[in-house]
């Protein structure tokens, strides 16, 4: 089975405007959705584990 990186952090970059955490098992991956994040100026905070990284979307203070 092929997985398609980038249809992988598409998902999770959709998860991720949802307002749902996403983690990212391969640093290709979270690269991509790094450089998507700043393109969409949402604000998320990454935790970079040794097994990956997690991106939470920060909640607005109002």
């Amino acid at each position: 089975m092929i997985i398609n990186r980038k249809e992988m952090a598409r998902a999770k970059l959709e998860k991720l405007k949802n307002g749902y955490s996403a983690f990212a098992e391969t640093q290709e991956v979270a690269e991509f959705i790094e450089k998507e994040l700043e393109k969409l100026d949402l604000p998320v905070h990454i935790d970079r584990t040794e097994h990956g990284c997690w991106f939470i979307p920060e909640q607005s203070k109002s």
